[in-house]
């Protein structure tokens, strides 16, 4: 307070500056005969009306935008929390497709591929379903509780995995619990950087995707190769303690840094929609999701249709999901410099091309040239499709209103996976997979476009 007094009281109200002499004064406390009290109680209420009408009167009360610390060692380790997070939840998710091979040739091969796959699906749903009872738990206080409880539940629903049997024992454990489990972990720790990062918060983000990336390459691969040598419910239980390790160290470092806020409108909040820009995007968003995981899922099934060998279609998914890690990186220091929709629009439209390419990729060659660049993509999408919600609205509802964009996302991975298939046995192959999955995704990106017209009311700016 002392050097904002010492400041006003060293300018006049034309702006000149005072003498030294009057300066010394000033700091001492001696009123200056050049400044009127009436004077400085006017500039103090200009300064007031100033501050109410500035944009950061929409952030959370006694926070500026010069307040977020943007780094420092505190900031840095909710990041490597949060990449963490992301390893034990979408990276962990990732892996389904070796389980999905595995159940098929063993443990559940009297039911079809089909039917398997909806244990996927329902992994997938699980994680965006719970986020808008997670994000409003965040908004009000609740993470530390709930994010515990999330982490004990994942690593016991991976141990039971191994002793399941039973189709509706795999869907309860691998399905619903462990979807869950991920779903109340993910979900909060995106508003936990918003909490401390406003202008290297692409960046903060691109870092903390980059777990999802390396959870996607590790565990399937550490899942093929151990249940030969081990065993699946071996197997199993491995992964449950590296999940423990993982999530040790994240439930330590992650925390809150701005006090709760509790906005009107309840758990889900039907008025958020009646802004229009919140609207368009959240459409985009889960239009996206029907689309975005076609590839991931259907690649290596692709691969082998047209002659390539099981054991190296198989790591085409972990190829994906390696390269994506450059695509969360570049994501995140793009969306900084650029703005979020500027650079996920375009990359996400590559991907939907890609998506129609996809299918006549007929080698090893060109399949893995897809498996990249298409990780590529899918991997700036993941890591940077929320950044345009925390501009459209307060940041202390942030939590709210990314649960709800990933609950209602949900809808898109729960039956975006399963119509992919159903094409695919109506048509025999994979091209008319590839057309429609591609075009839901142009689609998307075309209403991301609008959204950044009906926010800036220009074709082009910093969006």
């Amino acid at each position: 307070m002392e050097a904002e007094n010492f400041k006003t009281a060293t300018t006049d109200e034309n702006g000149s500056r005072f003498s030294e002499k009057e300066e010394r004064e000033a700091k001492n406390g001696t009123p200056n005969p050049n400044t009127s009290v009436e004077t400085r109680s006017d500039e103090k209420s200009d300064n007031e009306k100033s501050v109410e009408q500035s944009p950061e009167s929409k952030l959370v009360p006694g926070e500026s935008e010069t307040d977020f610390p943007d780094g420092g060692l505190r900031a840095w380790l909710v990041v490597l929390g949060t990449a963490l997070s992301s390893t034990a939840s979408f990276g962990y998710i990732n892996a389904w497709g070796v389980f999905q091979s595995y159940y098929e040739q063993t443990l559940l091969e009297q039911y079809s591929a089909s039917t398997i796959a909806w244990i996927g699906s329902v992994q997938y749903m699980m994680v965006f379903l719970p986020a808008v009872v997670s994000g409003r738990l965040f908004d009000i206080g609740w993470f530390k509780v709930p994010y515990f409880a999330a982490s004990c539940l994942l690593v016991v629903a991976t141990i039971l995995v191994g002793q399941c049997t039973q189709f509706w024992h795999f869907l309860l454990c691998q399905g619903f619990a462990i979807g869950l489990a991920t779903g109340m972990i993910y979900g909060p720790t995106m508003g936990v950087i918003g909490h401390w990062f406003k202008r290297k918060r692409g960046m903060a983000m691109g870092l903390t995707a980059v777990g999802s990336s390396a959870g996607g390459t590790v565990f399937p691969i550490a899942a093929r190769k151990l249940i030969p040598l081990v065993g699946f419910p071996w197997t199993m239980r491995i992964l449950g303690f590296m999940l423990l390790f993982v999530l040790v160290i994240a439930n330590l470092s992650l925390a809150r840094r701005l006090p709760p806020k509790n906005l009107k409108g309840g758990l889900f909040n039907p008025k958020a929609f009646k802004d229009i820009p919140y609207a368009v995007y959240t459409v985009a968003s889960v239009l996206v999701f029907f689309g975005l995981y076609t590839v991931l899922t259907y690649i290596d099934i692709s691969a082998v249709h047209v002659g390539v060998s099981d054991d190296f279609s198989f790591y085409l998914v972990s190829l994906a999901n390696a390269s994506s890690a450059l695509g969360r990186i570049l994501a995140g220091i793009m969306v900084d410099r650029i703005g979020a929709v500027n650079y996920v629009a375009p990359m996400t439209f590559f991907a939907g091309i890609l998506t129609y390419a996809w299918p006549f990729a007929k080698s090893e060659g060109s399949l893995i040239a897809v498996a990249i660049i298409y990780g590529i993509m899918n991997g700036t999408f993941v890591s940077s499709f929320l950044f345009p919600v925390f501009e459209l609205g307060e940041l202390g509802d942030v939590g709210r209103r990314t649960g709800m964009v990933l609950s209602l996302s949900a809808i898109g991975t729960l039956f975006g996976i399963p119509i992919s298939g159903a094409i695919s046995s109506a048509t025999g192959g994979f091209e008319a997979v590839g057309f429609w999955a591609g075009s839901v995704i142009i689609v998307a990106v075309m209403l991301m476009l609008v959204t950044r017209h009906l926010v800036l009311k220009k074709l082009w700016g910093k969006f």
